[in-house]
């Protein structure tokens, strides 16, 4: 897997947001607007009030209202353009991720727990929102403020102006950046905490019929409440650390405050005229109330990169990098070519397939042996284009698969495997997924092909009976057979076969394995199983062992 620093992982995502790169500009110049018009309020505000106690006659009335409808529009424009623009920024990293996934990523979710792939999609993707709206918003609007008050400080009283613009750099800026770097391990620890937790409830909820069997439920409440109070104690954590940095921003803000006052009374800094000093005055107020957004934020920073490291990780695959030429569709010959393929999933990980190679010519029957683990699944994701070897070449018809366009290569392989999944739908739906255009007819006859079709005739709604969450409606065996239509329906000259009987008794085994040697003639069949039953049709026998193949006596 890529590694990522929090800044790099940022960069991506910025990058996947440049299709709302106009709204978000747009939502950034409104934000500035409205902050003008703030900052003009209260310091006309102060004036005018000033002016009230002191007798003088000020003329704002106009200014006033102009400003406090102004900004109160902006404001509203702001929070319409610039929330609108992250929602469809979110969307679109969404839609990235999945994508992702789809492309290559997919392949390796095995070393990924539910829980886990949970909080990535849910809880890190939703926490980017807050990279524009709570991060960048709210450090353009600082970088106003500051020059905003140097000058306008400074214009009064230079050596006010600058001891107000160090507090209020420091309130902004060096505050922030501090409780971001401090608490960026302790936001890692929290993301993977929030994890953690979703796995152990994962677990007692989709395991609690062999929970209640084992009486078991004490010991896994008890590990779903330790995951719990974990948790909460990095929250808690997080939040002291948040604590501390709100009340340094406060202080800052006091002191900037205190100095206005001194000016004003004339005590160590130069004196200024009452109306000038109070206009500072509300100034100095509005500009530190929006500074604390900014202490908020430092704190979010080290969650929001951790957020973003997560989830580019998770969707950018290896190898990725060599997949940058053009690419064309596959070839009609099917022959397939191992040549020294060494493969692992990560870089962490240990050599899964250390220089296998192997010819399957077209129309063959092979069978790959192996114990669980020697990598016969990762050969099946391989030859699907779900990921892609570190070394050594991979042909199909003489045409090396990374130069072929993966769903063009997926055209003509069809996969069953041992955990192949049903969908909580119809069974025409879960047929259609094989191939969108199938007639009815065409559904019938894969039914027919897998065995399948008289039980499918004699339920009451025929393929639109729903087949509930895993196919926990039908038996083992429909189901698999049910799955095997599915494989059929698409037609394609190569079927890999990944443990595809796992599961089943021995009789519904071996009966499914012989209609898996009727219904795949004329096609490759690539057989990867632990063990043979005796009842298949083979033309070769490899035996996968530390990573490479060895051949076998039929």
């Amino acid at each position: 897997m890529p590694r990522y620093t929090d800044w790099q992982a940022i960069c991506v995502i910025f990058r996947l947001w440049r299709r709302q790169g106009a709204r978000l500009l747009v939502g950034a110049l409104l934000a500035l607007a409205a902050l003008a018009c703030g900052l003009a309020l209260m310091q006309v505000s102060g004036v005018r009030l000033a002016g009230c106690v002191l007798g003088e006659i000020i003329v704002t009335t106009a200014l006033l209202r102009w400003v406090g409808a102004g900004r109160v529009t902006l404001r509203y424009a702001e929070r319409l353009f610039a929330h609108d623009a992250m929602f469809r920024a979110l969307a679109d990293l969404r839609v990235w991720f999945f994508h992702s996934l789809a492309r290559g990523a997919a392949a390796g979710l095995g070393f990924r727990r539910a829980g886990d792939m949970l909080s990535r999609l849910v809880s890190d993707i939703g926490a980017l929102d807050g990279l524009y709206l709570r991060i960048v918003l709210p450090l353009l609007c600082a970088c106003l403020t500051f020059p905003a008050l140097l000058i306008i400080v400074g214009r009064q009283s230079l050596l006010l102006g600058l001891g107000v613009g160090v507090l209020f750099a420091c309130s902004s800026f060096l505050v922030p950046w501090l409780i971001a770097r401090s608490g960026r391990k302790s936001a890692e620890q929290t993301a993977h905490l929030l994890a953690h937790l979703r796995i152990s409830v994962l677990d007692l909820v989709g395991g609690l019929r062999e929970i209640r069997a084992f009486g078991a439920e004490g010991r896994m409440l008890a590990r779903v409440q330790a995951a719990d109070a974990a948790l909460l104690h990095g929250q808690m954590g997080m939040a002291r650390r948040a604590a501390f940095a709100n009340a340094l921003a406060f202080l800052f803000g006091q002191i900037a405050i205190f100095l206005v006052l001194l000016a004003i009374g004339g005590v160590v800094l130069p004196r200024l005229g009452a109306l000038e000093g109070v206009s500072l005055l509300f100034l100095t107020v509005a500009a530190f109330e929006s500074a604390v957004l900014l202490t908020r934020a430092g704190l979010q920073a080290g969650i929001m990169g951790a957020s973003a490291r997560r989830v580019v990780e998770m969707a950018v695959q290896p190898g990725a990098a060599r997949s940058q030429v053009a690419l064309h569709d596959a070839p009609e010959n099917t022959h397939i070519r191992l040549e020294a393929v060494r493969f692992r999933w990560a870089e962490d990980r240990p050599w899964v397939l250390k220089g296998l190679t192997l010819d399957i010519p077209p129309g063959s029957r092979v069978a790959i042996l192996g114990p669980s683990g020697v990598g016969k699944s990762s050969l099946a994701a391989l030859l699907l284009r779900a990921a892609t070897q570190q070394e050594g070449h991979i042909f199909l018809g003489g045409e090396d698969i990374t130069t072929l366009r993966p769903e063009s290569v997926r055209s003509k392989m069809a996969w069953l495997s041992q955990a192949t999944h049903l969908f909580d739908d119809t069974i025409r739906a879960n047929l259609l997924l094989g191939r969108p255009d199938a007639s009815e007819q065409d559904l019938w006859q894969a039914l027919d092909q897998a065995a399948v079709s008289d039980v499918v005739r004699s339920l009451p709604e025929g393929l639109d009976t729903w087949v509930g969450e895993g196919g926990v409606r039908l038996s083992g065996g429909q189901g698999r057979r049910i799955a095997l239509a599915r494989t059929l329906l698409a037609r394609a000259p190569v079927l890999i076969l990944d443990e595809p009987a796992t599961g089943l008794d021995a009789q519904t085994e071996q009966e499914f394995l012989r209609t898996l040697n009727t219904v795949s003639e004329g096609r490759t069949v690539i057989l990867i199983a632990h063990r043979l039953t005796g009842v298949e049709k083979l033309d070769r026998i490899w035996r996968l062992s530390d990573g490479v193949a060895r051949a076998a006596a039929l």
